[in-house]
C-alpha cells in the first residue's frame, strides 16, 4: 500500500513540475497535478475511476465559505476605495501627524493591514492602498529601496491579522477545529511585529519638498470626510461583537453577510455615485486567480485523501523529530507557500497541526503562529506574489532582491516568534477567547 501511494505521490510532484517548466499558472499546475494524482491513483482503485468526477466536484466546494468571504470583504474594501476613502484616509494621516513621524507612519501601517485583515489576502493590500501609502512612506523620507520591503511584511502581516485568515481557515476546515478565538493569538502579534517593521525600516528622516510632492499627488474625492469613511466600519464591526456580547438574542449572521451589510452602508453614504454591477464584476476579476486556487486547492485536498498520499504527508510528519521539526519550520512552511500558495496549508499544514495537537500543543496557537510563517513565503519564488506586486505598486525600478533583502530583520523576527509561540503554545492558551 505504501508503495503505490509512493507512486502517486510522485506522479503529484512530476506534473506539478513539469507544469512549472512549461510556465503554466499556479493555479494550471496544481490542476494538472490534480489531474495527474486521480487518474495515477485510479490505477490502483484509490479512488476508482468512476468515482474521480464526484471526488473533484465535492472537493471544489471545501472552501466554499472562505471563497463568499474572500469575496464579500473585497467587496467591501473596493467601495470604500471607490468612494475616495483611502486616498482621504493617507493624505489626513500624512497631514495631520507629519510633525510627529512615529504616529505618521504607525497609522500608515494600520491603514496597510486593514484590507489585508478584512480580506484575508496580502496582494488586496496592495491593490487598494499600496500606491498611495509608497507615496507617503517617501513623503515622510522613508528610503526608497526599503519601502517595497516595507510593504512585503506589512501586506503579509495583514493577510495573517484578523478577523479573515485564509491559511487559519483551511486549516480549520481540514482538521475539524473551530475558526473561533484567533482575534488576540494573531492580532497582538501582526501589530507588535507591523510597529518592529515600521520602525527599523522607515525610521528615516523626511523632507519638506517631498511632503509636498506627496500631496499633489493624492486626489481628493469631494465630500469624503472622517464619518463617510469610518461609518460602514463601524457597521462591520458592530455587527461582529454584537452576536457575542448577546449570543442568545442576536442572530449570528456570518462574515459574508456582515460584509455585505457594511458594504451597502458604504455605498449609501458614498459621496460620488458607485456602479455596483461594475465594481462587483471587477471584484471578481481581481480575485480569479485567488478564487481559483481556493477551488483547486480543495479538490487537490480530496484526491490527495481518497488515494492516501494526505496520509502518507501526515505519516512523514509524525517520524520527525520534534526538536528537527522546530528547526525545520521556518524553511518548509515559507517555502510550501512560495511553491504551492494556499496548497501548503492544506498539504503540509493540516497533518502538522494533527501532530502538534496530540503532543498537547494548543490547536488555535500552533495555526496563529504557521499562519505568521507563510506570508514569508509570498516573497520566495517562484510566485512571490505580494513581493513583486510590492515593487510594482511603489514603481522602484531596482532589481527584486536588492529592496526585498532589506526586511531580512523583519522576517527573522517573525519566524523567532512564530517558533516561540508553537514551543509554548499551551501556555499561550489564554490569548483563545470564544
Amino acid at each position: 500500500m505504501i508503495y503505490q501511494t509512493i507512486v502517486i505521490s510522485a506522479v503529484l510532484v512530476v506534473a506539478y513540475a513539469l507544469a512549472q517548466w512549461r510556465k503554466l499558472s499556479i493555479e494550471m499546475s496544481l490542476f494538472l497535478a490534480t489531474l495527474a494524482g486521480a487518474v495515477a491513483g485510479a490505477i490502483f482503485r484509490t479512488p476508482p475511476l468512476a468515482e474521480i468526477p464526484r471526488h473533484l466536484v465535492e472537493g471544489s466546494f471545501t472552501y466554499l465559505d472562505v471563497i463568499l468571504v474572500f469575496f464579500t470583504a473585497t467587496l467591501f474594501i473596493t467601495i470604500i476605495q471607490e468612494s475616495g476613502g483611502i486616498n482621504f484616509a493617507v493624505r489626513q494621516t500624512v497631514v495631520g501627524f507629519a510633525r510627529y513621524r512615529f504616529l505618521a507612519l504607525f497609522l500608515l501601517m494600520i491603514i496597510v493591514l486593514i484590507p489585508g485583515a478584512l480580506t484575508g489576502a496580502g496582494s488586496v493590500s496592495l491593490l487598494v492602498v499600496g500606491t498611495p501609502v509608497a507615496l507617503a512612506l517617501k513623503g515622510l523620507g522613508v528610503e526608497e529601496n526599503k519601502i517595497p520591503a516595507i510593504l512585503f511584511i506589512l501586506a503579509g502581516l495583514a493577510a495573517a491579522a484578523p478577523p479573515v485568515n485564509i491559511w487559519a481557515m483551511i486549516l480549520c476546515a481540514g482538521t475539524a477545529i473551530p475558526y473561533v478565538g484567533f482575534e488576540l493569538p494573531l492580532g497582538i502579534p501582526v501589530l507588535l511585529l507591523g510597529t518592529a517593521t515600521i520602525l527599523i525600516l522607515g525610521r528615516q528622516k523626511g523632507k519638506k519638498a517631498e511632503l509636498d510632492e506627496f500631496l499633489n499627488k493624492i486626489e481628493l474625492v469631494p465630500g469624503m470626510n472622517w464619518w463617510r469613511l469610518l461609518l460602514p466600519f463601524a457597521v462591520f464591526f458592530g455587527l461582529v461583537i454584537a452576536y457575542r456580547l448577546w449570543p442568545f438574542s442576536f442572530p449570528i449572521l456570518g462574515l459574508p453577510l456582515e460584509f455585505i451589510i457594511a458594504s451597502l452602508a458604504a455605498y449609501l453614504i458614498s459621496p460620488v455615485k458607485i456602479n455596483l454591477i461594475k465594481v462587483a464584476s471587477s471584484t471578481v476579476s481581481k480575485l480569479l486567480p485567488l478564487l481559483s486556487i481556493m477551488v483547486i486547492v480543495g479538490m487537490l485536498q480530496q484526491i490527495m485523501a481518497a488515494s492516501g498520499v494526505k496520509g502518507l504527508i501526515s505519516y512523514s510528519v509524525l517520524i520527525i523529530p520534534l526538536g528537527l521539526l522546530f528547526c525545520l519550520l521556518p524553511i518548509i512552511i515559507p517555502f510550501s507557500e512560495g511553491i504551492l500558495t494556499y496548497g501548503g496549508a492544506a498539504i503540509i499544514g493540516i497533518p502538522l497541526v494533527w501532530y502538534l495537537n496530540s503532543l498537547g500543543y494548543h490547536a488555535t496557537i500552533v495555526i496563529s503562529a504557521l499562519s505568521l510563517l507563510w506570508p514569508l513565503g509570498d516573497g520566495l519564488p517562484p510566485t512571490a506574489l505580494i513581493g513583486r506586486l510590492s515593487l510594482i505598486v511603489t514603481g522602484y525600478e531596482g532589481s527584486y532582491w536588492s529592496s526585498i533583502k532589506k526586511a531580512w530583520l523583519p522576517w527573522v523576527m517573525i519566524t523567532a516568534v512564530a517558533i516561540l509561540m508553537v514551543i509554548f503554545s499551551s501556555k499561550l492558551s489564554f490569548l483563545v477567547i470564544g
